[in-house]
């Protein structure tokens, strides 16, 4: 038991305060004890990038090469790292201070260095690549929570242009946890280079959406990528594309709700898809627990994790109390 609570928290082994409370983790007053010391515990960044990694899909992203560095030449080795670190550095934060799991959507906070934060356009913490620097008024730049940051935008956009499909099918699988097919081989490519289209890139895939082979699954995600429309190839803010067009962030999401950047999806959850949101991080963090995919006994537990949130403010060690002590 002791095991598998380090590997579940730490991605590690048990350190020695844990295997001398082995003996008695059997007691709930004893596991739940050594479970909150262990969240506080640095070493939750170990769980942080397999958990978060693989739920929001940011594990290999300090491999990603799609960026032309020539048209980006700010995006170097320096900030495709200080991208991978920004999503790990809010989740520690927010597991570490036992905050709510609505602040990883909802939050107005971030974590910059000062290759971040240049990226930004905020202040400069003072130091080098290593410092980084706890901004709470995030909002104030266009940034906060998980969706305007700029390793998601990135990895999800093919190198000289955005995708809306891409980000809104990100925005609809691992927040909403929607399960959609894969597209058909048939279907036409868009343009690689923004640079070079003759058309806003909303026109085409208002075109591609007229096709009944495609529209039904792209009337599912493509709104939520346009909304992330004054965030570039590589997040960068920007109100004109990269054929000097200006950009729309206007956008009509399932059930014709109308929205304007990533406040207006923000909101639109909070106010339509939070129980799904909620209901995602359950069954993600359930499953990477047990190393399994639940299944249909889990049901009872996994509501039990749901119902106990919303009356303790969603905290994250809600969802992990539950867990261990189910063990």
């Amino acid at each position: 038991l002791a095991s598998r609570l380090s590997y579940f928290l730490w991605a590690s082994m048990p350190d020695d305060e844990l295997l001398a409370a082995a003996g008695s983790l059997h007691k709930k007053d004893v596991l739940l004890a050594q479970t909150r010391r262990m969240l506080k515990d640095p070493r939750v960044r170990g769980m942080v990038r397999e958990f978060g990694g693989n739920w929001l899909d940011f594990r290999r992203f300090e491999q990603h090469n799609a960026v032309d560095r020539e048209r980006f030449p700010a995006f170097t080795n320096d900030l495709r790292e200080a991208m991978f670190e920004e999503p790990v550095r809010l989740m520690e934060d927010v597991i570490r201070n036992d905050r709510s799991i609505l602040d990883l959507i909802y939050g107005n906070d971030t974590f910059v260095n000062p290759s971040l934060a240049r990226h930004y356009g905020m202040p400069v913490p003072a130091g080098d690549e290593s410092r980084w620097a706890h901004v709470d008024d995030a909002g104030r730049y266009g940034r906060g929570g998980l969706f305007t940051m700029a390793v998601f935008l990135t990895q999800n956009a093919p190198g000289l242009r955005t995708s809306p499909v891409k980000r809104g099918y990100w925005v609809v699988r691992r927040v909403h946890g929607e399960t959609i097919p894969p597209a058909p081989p048939s279907v036409p490519e868009l343009p690689k280079d923004e640079s070079k289209m003759d058309r806003p890139l909303r026109e085409m895939l208002a075109a591609h959406r007229a096709n009944p082979a495609c529209a039904a699954c792209h009337a599912r995600f493509d709104a939520f990528g346009l909304a992330f429309e004054n965030l570039g190839p590589v997040g960068e803010r920007r109100e004109h594309d990269l054929a000097g067009r200006r950009t729309e962030v206007d956008a009509a999401l399932p059930g014709g709700v109308q929205v304007s950047g990533a406040a207006g999806v923000r909101e639109y959850i909070r106010q339509h898809r939070q129980d799904d949101y909620v209901n995602t991080v359950s069954r993600k963090l359930w499953a990477y627990a047990l190393n399994r995919s639940p299944i249909l006994p889990d049901d009872v537990l996994l509501q039990e994790m749901r119902a106990q949130l919303p009356a303790n403010r969603y905290p994250f060690s809600s969802l992990v109390e539950t867990i261990v002590t189910s063990w």
